[in-house]
């Protein structure tokens, strides 16, 4: 639809609004999903108007239909029920405002939901957002406490008392919101946001009473789901009754069972806990008590010992053994004494009468010539060859005549 306009050229209202419904009436029939938040069945009115809304988003369009076509399921078609219209876009021109004209309009029945929630549930578990592992743990006693839940709701009054009951200091940061209907799924999303962006927060609880498939829809949201998995915060699920299992309860880091069960699993109980640390310490007492008499035990037996009753003892004991061992070293080394010195005697007496000064006292001289060498024989020496000669008490020179 390209047209030519300018400032100075400009096409009045009517003309735009009527290309517009031009453009409109050219579409085709749709088939349309959502939820029914607004009737409107004026008696005597031919037409039935209402507002059909996406769930997922804050998106909402007008329908309109004849009052033979909405009676067909009048009986099991109320504000909250989701159905599937089968309508025609139409476009109002005095008002510029766009309109579905529906011609059938079919309820989406229990088992329709089932199907598609388990459709939903199989694809958010093959991207991993259900798995075990990536489940955090919560904390053993938090300080503050997130919960979403209905206002003035029984679930909001069954986490509070039976929590504060439990622990008397606990603290809340409650975000009330809309648990069914429209608005539920965008509200309770946003109130998950605001409490995970809280440093205080240690663990968020959403909670709510039991209800229909179709009043829990909300909390299988594919929306709602993703929020709870991109939470920092642990997020602990608390929807309906023990049968009820929407998929909030798969990407929760935990599942309650009831709102009751919830504060339960969340908070400690402040008399359990007392006698548990009673318990351990009554039994941290016997075991010091138990290791202090067995070590006496231990202690009395050692100091029983003969060797460390009367230490002195195995020292007396010895005592004259080693006087013996003394003893008998004495005269041993002094046998060993005597007899070297007796050797040594004889080995003196055997050297004196060996040695050469012994022969010179003997009268003996020791001829040397210059160099010093011992004259052995004549030949060694020359006429006139001067000699030195050694005698026992000193030496004199002598000179050869040959």
């Amino acid at each position: 639809m390209a047209l030519n306009t300018s400032a100075d050229a400009p096409l009045p209202v009517g003309e735009v609004s009527r290309l517009i419904g031009g453009w409109i009436d050219r579409l085709g029939a749709v088939w349309v999903e959502g939820q029914i938040t607004q009737l409107s069945r004026r008696p005597g009115a031919g037409v039935v108007f209402l507002t059909l809304r996406d769930p997922s988003h804050d998106i909402s369009v007008g329908v309109t239909c004849y009052r033979k076509v909405f009676d067909a399921v009048a009986d099991v078609v109320s504000e909250g029920a989701r159905v599937v219209v089968h309508a025609k876009p139409e476009w109002y021109a005095p008002r510029g405002q766009l309109s579905l004209r529906a011609v059938e309009i079919k309820p989406v029945g229990v088992g329709e939901l089932l199907a598609r929630l388990e459709q939903l549930k199989k694809s958010l578990a093959a991207e991993g957002l259900f798995a075990v592992e990536r489940k955090k743990p919560l904390p053993f006693l938090p300080q503050l406490v997130g919960l979403v839940t209905g206002r003035a709701s029984a679930a909001e009054r069954d986490v509070l008392e039976n929590a504060r009951h439990r622990w008397p200091a606990v603290r809340f940061e409650v975000r009330n919101v809309a648990v069914q209907g429209v608005h539920a799924v965008p509200q309770v999303v946003q109130a998950v946001k605001d409490l995970d962006a809280l440093d205080d927060v240690d663990v968020i609880i959403v909670a709510r009473g039991g209800g229909s498939v179709e009043d829990l829809l909300p909390f299988s949201d594919e929306q709602l789901v993703r929020a709870v998995a991109a939470c920092r915060t642990p997020v602990v699920s608390a929807i309906g009754h023990e049968p009820d299992n929407p998929l909030l309860d798969h990407v929760a880091d935990l599942r309650a069972s009831t709102p009751t069960d919830a504060a339960k699993k969340v908070v400690p109980d402040v008399g359990e806990e007392y006698e548990r640390v009673q318990f351990l310490r009554d039994r941290a007492r016997r075991c010091v008590g138990s290791f202090i008499e067995r070590e006496e035990r231990g202690l009395a037996q050692a100091l029983a010992r003969p060797s460390i009753e009367d230490p002195h003892r195995m020292v007396d004991e010895r005592a004259d053994h080693v006087a013996a061992l003394l003893d008998r070293g004495r005269r041993t080394l002094g046998h060993l004494l005597d007899r070297a010195d007796s050797e040594l005697t004889h080995t003196h007496a055997r050297v004196v009468a060996l040695s050469p000064a012994a022969t010179l006292k003997r009268g003996y001289a020791v001829l040397q010539t210059s160099d010093g060498h011992a004259v052995r024989s004549p030949d060694e020496v020359t006429a006139d060859e001067s000699l030195r000669a050694r005698v026992a008490e000193g030496e004199f020179t002598v000179r050869v005549d040959v």
